[in-house]
Protein backbone atom coordinates (compact mmCIF):
# COMPACT_ATOMS: atom_id res chain seq x y z
CA UNK A 1 0.00 0.00 0.00
CA UNK A 2 1.68 3.72 -1.23
CA UNK A 3 0.99 6.74 1.11
CA UNK A 4 -1.33 7.89 -1.53
CA UNK A 5 -3.71 4.74 -1.42
CA UNK A 6 -4.08 4.55 2.82
CA UNK A 7 -6.57 6.65 3.59
CA UNK A 8 -6.05 9.46 6.24
CA UNK A 9 -7.77 8.65 9.70
CA UNK A 10 -9.39 11.30 12.03
CA UNK A 11 -8.41 10.40 15.80
CA UNK A 12 -12.06 9.13 17.46
CA UNK A 13 -12.31 10.86 20.52
CA UNK A 14 -10.88 13.87 22.45
CA UNK A 15 -8.07 13.53 25.06
CA UNK A 16 -9.41 12.73 28.47
CA UNK A 17 -8.66 16.04 30.26
CA UNK A 18 -10.00 16.71 33.87
CA UNK A 19 -10.24 19.28 36.14
CA UNK A 20 -7.45 17.24 38.36
CA UNK A 21 -5.23 16.13 35.55
CA UNK A 22 -1.83 16.33 37.02
CA UNK A 23 -0.32 13.40 34.60
CA UNK A 24 -1.17 12.97 31.13
CA UNK A 25 -0.66 9.78 29.49
CA UNK A 26 0.01 9.89 25.09
CA UNK A 27 0.25 6.99 23.30
CA UNK A 28 0.64 7.34 19.54
CA UNK A 29 -2.80 6.22 17.85
CA UNK A 30 -6.08 3.68 18.29
CA UNK A 31 -5.67 0.50 16.75
CA UNK A 32 -8.23 -0.01 13.89
CA UNK A 33 -12.10 -0.05 15.16
CA UNK A 34 -12.50 -3.85 15.09
CA UNK A 35 -9.53 -4.17 17.51
CA UNK A 36 -11.54 -2.23 20.22
CA UNK A 37 -12.79 -3.67 23.00
CA UNK A 38 -14.33 0.11 24.37
CA UNK A 39 -14.32 3.25 22.63
CA UNK A 40 -11.58 4.94 25.19
CA UNK A 41 -7.66 5.01 25.50
CA UNK A 42 -6.11 2.13 24.75
CA UNK A 43 -9.15 -0.02 23.52
CA UNK A 44 -7.07 -3.17 22.50
CA UNK A 45 -8.12 -5.70 24.77
CA UNK A 46 -4.37 -7.51 23.42
CA UNK A 47 -2.57 -3.80 25.16
CA UNK A 48 -1.61 -4.25 28.95
CA UNK A 49 -1.81 -0.87 29.65
CA UNK A 50 -4.65 -0.86 31.81
CA UNK A 51 -3.28 -4.26 32.89
CA UNK A 52 -0.09 -2.66 34.09
CA UNK A 53 -2.32 0.39 35.65
CA UNK A 54 -4.52 -2.29 37.75
CA UNK A 55 -1.45 -3.53 39.24
CA UNK A 56 0.68 -0.52 40.24
CA UNK A 57 -2.71 1.66 41.47
CA UNK A 58 -4.26 -1.70 42.81
CA UNK A 59 -1.63 -4.87 42.85
CA UNK A 60 -4.27 -6.51 40.59
CA UNK A 61 -3.28 -7.09 36.68
CA UNK A 62 -7.38 -7.57 36.21
CA UNK A 63 -8.61 -4.70 38.17
CA UNK A 64 -10.01 -2.95 35.09
CA UNK A 65 -11.24 -6.28 32.92
CA UNK A 66 -15.01 -7.11 33.42
CA UNK A 67 -15.44 -10.62 33.09
CA UNK A 68 -18.93 -10.96 32.52
CA UNK A 69 -18.45 -8.71 29.12
CA UNK A 70 -14.48 -9.77 28.72
CA UNK A 71 -13.81 -6.47 27.88
CA UNK A 72 -12.11 -3.58 29.95
CA UNK A 73 -14.51 -1.44 31.99
CA UNK A 74 -14.60 2.14 31.08
CA UNK A 75 -16.61 2.97 33.62
CA UNK A 76 -14.07 1.78 36.35
CA UNK A 77 -11.43 2.99 34.49
CA UNK A 78 -12.50 6.48 34.09
CA UNK A 79 -13.93 7.19 37.61
CA UNK A 80 -10.40 5.98 38.82
CA UNK A 81 -8.21 8.08 36.62
CA UNK A 82 -10.42 10.95 37.11
CA UNK A 83 -9.41 9.79 40.88
CA UNK A 84 -5.77 10.03 40.64
CA UNK A 85 -5.48 13.11 38.47
CA UNK A 86 -4.42 11.16 35.03
CA UNK A 87 -5.01 12.58 31.96
CA UNK A 88 -4.90 10.59 28.90
CA UNK A 89 -4.49 11.19 24.90
CA UNK A 90 -2.37 10.35 21.88
CA UNK A 91 0.39 12.41 20.36
CA UNK A 92 -1.54 11.97 16.60
CA UNK A 93 -4.24 13.68 15.72
CA UNK A 94 -4.53 12.23 11.74
CA UNK A 95 -2.37 9.36 10.70
CA UNK A 96 -2.45 7.34 7.38
CA UNK A 97 -1.97 3.43 8.14
CA UNK A 98 1.15 2.42 5.77
CA UNK A 99 -0.79 -1.41 6.51
CA UNK A 100 -3.04 -3.04 7.45
CA UNK A 101 -2.09 -3.47 11.69
CA UNK A 102 -1.48 -0.84 14.70
CA UNK A 103 1.81 -1.48 14.46
CA UNK A 104 3.35 2.41 15.54
CA UNK A 105 6.14 1.44 12.94
CA UNK A 106 3.78 1.95 10.09
CA UNK A 107 2.05 4.56 11.29
CA UNK A 108 2.44 8.05 9.71
CA UNK A 109 1.34 10.88 11.15
CA UNK A 110 -0.28 13.54 9.62
CA UNK A 111 -0.93 15.80 12.30
CA UNK A 112 0.30 15.91 15.80
CA UNK A 113 -2.59 16.67 18.57
CA UNK A 114 -2.26 20.52 19.68
CA UNK A 115 -0.06 19.65 22.98
CA UNK A 116 1.26 22.95 23.91
CA UNK A 117 -2.63 24.44 23.87
CA UNK A 118 -3.54 21.49 25.99
CA UNK A 119 -0.81 22.21 28.66
CA UNK A 120 -1.54 25.97 28.49
CA UNK A 121 -5.19 25.04 29.20
CA UNK A 122 -4.57 22.58 32.02
CA UNK A 123 -2.87 24.31 34.61
CA UNK A 124 -2.63 21.56 37.39
CA UNK A 125 -0.48 19.30 34.38
CA UNK A 126 3.22 19.78 34.46
CA UNK A 127 3.97 15.91 33.55
CA UNK A 128 3.72 14.42 30.14
CA UNK A 129 4.53 10.62 29.56
CA UNK A 130 5.09 8.56 26.64
CA UNK A 131 4.04 4.98 26.53
CA UNK A 132 6.34 4.02 23.57
CA UNK A 133 9.21 4.90 21.03
CA UNK A 134 6.78 6.56 18.60
CA UNK A 135 4.92 8.53 20.87
CA UNK A 136 8.49 9.74 22.80
CA UNK A 137 9.66 10.46 19.06
CA UNK A 138 6.64 12.92 18.54
CA UNK A 139 6.54 14.94 21.98
CA UNK A 140 10.37 15.47 21.73
CA UNK A 141 9.53 16.88 18.35
CA UNK A 142 6.62 18.99 19.43
CA UNK A 143 8.47 20.52 22.53
CA UNK A 144 11.54 20.85 21.37
CA UNK A 145 13.19 18.62 23.64
CA UNK A 146 15.84 15.44 23.65
CA UNK A 147 13.99 11.88 23.99
CA UNK A 148 14.49 10.77 27.14
CA UNK A 149 15.75 6.90 27.77
CA UNK A 150 13.38 4.56 29.20
CA UNK A 151 12.37 5.56 32.23
CA UNK A 152 13.87 9.11 32.49
CA UNK A 153 12.50 12.51 31.85
CA UNK A 154 13.94 15.21 29.87
CA UNK A 155 11.88 18.93 30.15
CA UNK A 156 11.17 22.14 29.20
CA UNK A 157 9.79 25.54 30.20
CA UNK A 158 6.04 25.93 28.97
CA UNK A 159 6.22 29.88 30.22
CA UNK A 160 8.99 31.79 32.88
CA UNK A 161 7.61 29.49 35.84
CA UNK A 162 6.37 26.30 34.69
CA UNK A 163 8.25 23.32 33.58
CA UNK A 164 7.10 20.67 32.22
CA UNK A 165 8.73 17.20 32.74
CA UNK A 166 8.40 14.79 30.07
CA UNK A 167 8.71 10.85 30.94
CA UNK A 168 9.54 7.86 29.10
CA UNK A 169 7.81 4.58 29.61
CA UNK A 170 8.11 1.23 28.08
CA UNK A 171 5.92 0.33 25.29
CA UNK A 172 2.63 -1.43 26.64
CA UNK A 173 2.40 -3.20 23.70
CA UNK A 174 2.54 -6.75 24.02
CA UNK A 175 5.25 -6.33 20.89
CA UNK A 176 7.89 -4.83 23.51
CA UNK A 177 10.16 -7.21 24.82
CA UNK A 178 9.78 -7.33 28.48
CA UNK A 179 7.35 -8.73 31.04
CA UNK A 180 4.45 -7.27 32.58
CA UNK A 181 5.51 -7.17 36.00
CA UNK A 182 9.02 -5.36 34.73
CA UNK A 183 6.79 -2.54 32.71
CA UNK A 184 4.19 -2.20 35.93
CA UNK A 185 7.34 -1.51 37.92
CA UNK A 186 8.76 1.30 35.85
CA UNK A 187 5.27 2.83 35.54
CA UNK A 188 4.85 2.56 39.71
CA UNK A 189 7.98 4.35 40.31
CA UNK A 190 7.07 6.80 37.81
CA UNK A 191 4.01 7.11 39.70
CA UNK A 192 5.42 7.13 43.02
CA UNK A 193 8.28 9.81 41.94
CA UNK A 194 5.75 12.15 40.96
CA UNK A 195 3.73 11.93 44.03
CA UNK A 196 0.31 10.57 42.14
CA UNK A 197 0.44 7.59 44.35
Amino acid sequence: MTNIEAKIEQHPWPPFIHNNTKILFLGTFPPKENKWCMDFFYPNRINDFWRIMGLVLHNKYDYFINYKTNNFDKSKIIEDVSKYGIGLGDVAQQVRRLKDNASDKYLEIITHIDLISILQNTPTCNIIVSTGQKAAESISKITSTEVPSIGNFSSFKLTANREIRIFRMPSTSRAYPLSLDKKASFYKKLLIETKII
